[in-house]
């Protein structure tokens, strides 16, 4: 007879065995021996109908194409920049795709980006050797000037920006602070003292607690009490 041992949301570990039977399917993160599904690593459990899946709580940032980042210069080339994408490959951000404006051969690269700095881009190539190319071109995509940047678990990041943005949109109502979120595990974030220090606790907030149901509640409620800012709900 098939059984589920685990629940939906459950955290789990590798190996664990997660149903019994054939009448269950193994998605993601799992692994079928004999009639038994096993988890495959660390992860938050995620059962859809038959199909029992993991979603990672752990592991870091793999490029994937059109993937919005945030990247910090690494090394002024004769022929472009190099940005950390905080993970094991760095991206290549050439002169054609660094800006608008026309860039001439010889000019001085560090004029429009110096190490140190970090830039908003897109991912537009990833080789089968894990070169990546990216591009400073479009809509969003920029320096970033000023403010500070944090790191989060990669595997968070969709929780921190919310269905549709909902969750960084209440952020940023309740403390005033603009706020760019990566996809590689970066944000970007930039307001007052005061309101800075607010929304990385609840940046915080969301990654330590994003395993756990009524979430967006939680972080409405630590909002209002550390702004003073009445906020309309957005759980569903």
């Amino acid at each position: 007879m098939s059984k589920i041992l685990v629940k939906d949301k459950d955290i789990v570990v590798p190996g664990e065995i997660l149903a019994e039977g054939m009448d269950n399917l193994p998605g993601t993160g799992t692994y079928r021996e004999g009639e038994n599904i096993h988890a495959g690593q660390l992860g938050l459990v995620s059962i859809n109908g038959r199909a029992i899946k993991l979603i990672s709580l752990s592991g870091v940032y793999q490029p994937k194409v059109d993937d919005t980042i945030i990247g910090k210069v690494i090394d002024v080339t004769m022929f472009g920049w190099r940005l950390d994408t905080n993970c094991a490959y760095s991206a290549m951000l050439s002169m054609k795709e660094a800006s608008s404006d026309f860039i001439p051969k010889g000019a001085d690269l560090n004029k429009y980006f110096s190490l140190g700095e970090y830039v908003v881009c897109k991912i537009t190539q990833v080789t089968s050797q894990k070169l990546v190319d990216i591009s400073a071109k479009g809509p969003g995509l920029h320096k970033l000037r000023g403010g500070r940047v944090i790191k989060v678990n990669t595997n968070k990041v969709p929780r921190i920006i919310g269905k549709q943005g909902s969750m960084v949109s209440m952020i940023k109502q309740a403390t005033g602070c603009k706020i760019i979120v990566g996809q590689n595990g970066l944000v970007w974030l930039e307001g007052e003292p005061k309101s800075e220090l607010i929304t990385v606790r609840a940046i915080k907030k969301i990654e330590d607690e994003s395993h756990l149901s009524g979430l967006t509640d939680r972080v409405k409620v630590f909002l209002e009490k550390e702004t003073g800012t009445k906020l309309e709900s957005n759980s569903r």
